[in-house]
């Protein structure tokens, strides 16, 4: 019989893609997939909250920085730049 080694803490977690952006002046992560994102802003203290919108489920990876400069345009007029970061 093979051995099955577990993570402390119980169980196997799955890693999720994660994508960073810099969303006219703020840090902005998006976790999860098509079907299931889940969105985030970074704080000065490098810890994550959830943020305070949406990412439709339908949208793919390549579409993730259009959806967040149309949703923040109009919120941070003369700041209009997304930039994906690594």
């Amino acid at each position: 019989m093979d051995r099955v080694s577990f993570p402390k803490g119980g169980s196997i977690a799955k890693r999720e893609d994660e994508y960073r952006f810099k969303v006219f002046r703020k840090l902005v992560v998006v976790t999860g997939g098509s079907g299931a994102w889940r969105a985030f802003y970074f704080g000065a203290d490098g810890k994550r909250r959830p943020a305070d919108f949406v990412v439709p489920g339908e949208l793919r990876e390549d579409e993730l920085a259009a959806y967040l400069a149309d949703l923040f345009h109009e919120a941070t007029p003369g700041h209009d730049s997304v930039l994906r970061l690594p």
